[in-house]
């Protein structure tokens, strides 16, 4: 019996809370992730909610706190669809983990990282229902999902910015690849923040409150903020470090996954890469030799402006080991840093170095 509906091969880090990632081959090829191979990242046990009972509240800096059920959202607003990649903001932690230890945090791979189709309404349509004040700054999420990640433990939430929340492609989605939203990925109701790290799109959706500040909730405050590299993360207090919103860009290879042997010669190398935020990735190079030459990989275009991108590449193979590098550059001109040894944090967030793979060649 597998874990939550997931497919057989999933990486599981921790069992409660779950948290598991696909392998590499499970997202090769597959613009569109299936539902279950997609990566679960939680901070505490998934709840059980009444969707009969279940209500959306809404509430704070609003000229009409609302209180809807899924069949109001559903008949109420005009339901929208938006393809978009999430991404954890510890994806690629494994890399920094090879740099150094990293003390309690899970050692995610690259499958930290999925898309979907998800179906739902837009969250600025919900806030103009209710009536958005003018001193509303950051739009707050609260679930009911209890972490002992905080002390004390409290439920899961954060916050985005208004400007982010009144975007269009932020939903708050009840539907997932045109099947109810799991259990396991949220359902009934969460939200979907395109271009922003997994931990903002928050899953089993209560509360909705507009606020002057951003939450004070600690997975906002304290954790999913990028530290100094010196800092002692049992000594954080709230709001030190950077808040993480927008992803980094970033991109890995999936294909062949360097799991066994390959003959040498020509072969295909696919990955994805992803630029983050209203960023498009504009050009992949992948290297056979510690980057000292590089070649174009093709880049397939993206199901959407808020989705990651695909891309393959034809090597010439030599026998024996060899390792291949992959880097991105987005539409700004920025490439992603060469060196994890450069970005480690206390927390293992944003590993967006070049990716690279060991493979052996067959002679």
């Amino acid at each position: 019996m597998t874990l939550w509906g997931k497919r057989g091969d999933m990486v599981v880090h921790t069992r409660e809370p779950f948290n598991a990632e696909p392998p590499r081959c499970a997202l090769a090829g597959r613009p569109i992730t299936a539902v279950d191979t997609f990566y679960s990242r939680n901070h505490g046990p998934i709840p059980e909610v009444d969707e009969g009972l279940w209500r959306l509240e809404v509430d704070g800096l609003v000229r009409r706190p609302l209180r809807l059920s899924l069949d109001r959202l559903r008949d109420g607003f005009e339901r929208r669809e938006v393809t978009a990649t999430l991404q954890c903001a510890g994806n690629r932690r494994a890399g920094l983990l090879e740099v150094r230890d990293i003390p309690g945090q899970e050692p995610w791979g690259p499958g930290a990282t999925s898309t979907a189709r998800w179906s739902g309404v837009r969250l600025a349509d919900v806030l103009a229902e209710a009536g958005l004040l003018p001193q509303a700054a950051f739009v707050a999420f609260t679930a009911p999902d209890v972490s002992e990640d905080a002390d004390p433990p409290q439920p899961f939430g954060g916050s985005i910015p208004v400007a982010k929340a009144l975007a269009d492609e932020v939903l708050l989605a009840w539907a997932m690849n045109d099947r109810p939203l799991p259990r396991v990925h949220g359902g009934p109701l969460r939200v979907v923040v395109p271009g922003w790290i997994g931990a903002r799109s928050v899953k089993w959706l209560q509360r909705i409150t507009a606020r002057a500040e951003p939450s004070r909730n600690y997975f906002q405050a304290v954790a999913y903020r990028l530290l100094p590299p010196d800092a002692d993360p049992a000594q954080v207090r709230p709001g030190d470090g950077v808040p993480l919103g927008p992803v980094a860009l970033n991109c890995d290879i999936l294909w062949p996954d360097g799991a066994a042997p390959v003959p040498a010669g020509p072969v295909e190398v696919t990955g994805y890469a992803l630029a983050g935020d209203d960023r498009a990735v504009t050009r992949l190079d992948v290297s056979l030799d510690d980057g000292r030459t590089w070649a174009q990989a093709e880049l397939d275009a993206p199901e959407g402006p808020w989705t990651w991108q695909h891309w393959r590449i034809t090597v010439d193979l030599p026998p024996g080991e060899t390792v291949v590098t992959a880097r991105a550059w987005d539409s700004t001109a920025a490439l992603q840093p060469e060196s994890p040894a450069s970005l480690w944090n206390p927390l293992g967030y944003v590993n967006n170095a070049w990716a690279r793979l060991r493979l052996a060649g067959l002679a």
